[in-house]
């Protein structure tokens, strides 16, 4: 720890959780509209399709499904591979510029499937698989065919790989769409969106936009968040139009000056949030929502499961079965944390499953 970090004001989990709820529009729900919503969240983690609605059901006021689901269908917002190599529901401008900032990442990700790609040529590879998902949608199992017939020695899952890291491959409709969906086809942004990619940006402006939504933070957390190295430049670039802070380990953190900070005895209202939420992803440092005693209850094996925040912090999971929303917490809560509990999950029952009738039922305590 610098003596500059040193005498920076501190900031325990409780106000850096209070921080981000208020950030992540967790704290009270946002007037904002789906896409408003889209745009400031940086983008919606989207490794399955519902996730994004619950994420915008626990955050807006006034939320529908048929709402997100609308600016898919228009194209306003696209499903695409971009921070940590995983799919997120972005609006079209991000899609065009969030992309080719982590351009590095996707380049870096098909070192690991160098094996099955000896004797491959990337760039004609990238200009076949344009030509093929821009003239038709394609399947992932028809691009590696395709691609195989060019390279029939070659890895077929690395070939529909490299095509997926080196092009902008956006996920097509009804893919994603509320009630309908449908298998995962592809075509390029470009093509989908009828407009060009944007040159790669320089990372600061990303940086305030991150601040704003995940802050007070590291420059490792941003790094965590877009799967992305050597962000101390931009950090050091913006410093003199930031704050800086502590935390409990003496990291030092940025922030935004006129970004929130609440009190940390700031009421935080129970949300039930959808596997794989981003507010639970995008910090290296994830007690500010975490609990230590809680690290690893989420998952089991490579299924991560729904969230349940109790007093801002996670404190349990939760799932629909065909009948009952079933809540399992990891730890006791008290009688008004459950009525606070059910009464948010009745809220989320008839925002998102307004014509099914659902009990809810407290299941037992876990350990997972």
């Amino acid at each position: 720890m610098t003596k500059t970090t040193a005498t920076a004001p501190l900031l325990d989990a409780r106000a850096l959780n209070r921080a981000t709820l208020d950030r992540q529009l967790l704290l009270r729900r946002s007037p904002l509209s789906a896409r408003e919503a889209v745009e400031h969240l940086l983008g919606l983690q989207a490794q399955n399709v519902k996730p994004p609605y619950y994420a915008l059901a626990a955050r807006l006021e006034g939320f529908a499904p048929g709402e997100l689901s609308g600016l898919m269908d228009r194209r306003d917002v696209v499903r695409i591979v971009t921070m940590r190599s995983t799919i997120h529901t972005h609006t079209a401008d991000d899609c065009l510029t969030l992309r080719p900032l982590v351009q590095a990442a996707r380049d870096r990700e098909l070192g690991a499937f160098r094996k099955g790609l000896v004797g491959v040529d990337l760039d004609r590879l990238a200009v076949l698989a344009r030509d093929l998902v821009e003239t038709e949608p394609r399947t992932m199992k028809q691009l590696r065919e395709a691609l195989l017939t060019e390279w029939p020695d070659a890895d077929p899952q690395a070939l529909a790989i490299a095509a997926r890291c080196r092009l902008p491959l956006v996920q097509v409709t009804p893919r994603g769409l509320w009630g309908r969906s449908g298998q995962v086809a592809l075509t390029t942004a470009e093509h989908w969106l009828g407009r060009p990619a944007r040159p790669a940006p320089a990372p600061d402006a990303t940086v305030l936009r991150y601040l704003a939504a995940f802050g007070p933070a590291s420059v490792k957390d941003m790094q965590t968040w877009a799967g992305l190295t050597r962000l101390r430049d931009a950090f050091e670039r913006l410093r003199p139009r930031l704050l800086t802070f502590r935390d409990e380990n003496g990291v030092e953190l940025f922030d935004l000056p006129d970004a929130p900070r609440p009190d940390p005895g700031t009421p935080a209202p129970p949300r039930f949030l959808p596997e794989f939420d981003n507010l639970l992803l995008s910090h290296a440092d994830r007690t500010r929502v975490v609990p230590p005693a809680y690290w690893g209850r989420t998952w089991q094996g490579n299924q991560a499961h729904s969230t349940l925040l109790v007093d801002g912090f996670l404190a349990g999971v939760w799932r629909l079965e065909e009948t009952a929303l079933v809540v399992e917490p990891f730890g006791r809560l008290s009688r008004p944390q459950r009525d606070e509990v059910t009464a948010e999950g009745e809220r989320m029952l008839r925002v998102m499953h307004p014509d099914t009738s659902y009990d809810i039922r407290f299941g037992a305590v876990v350990r997972r």
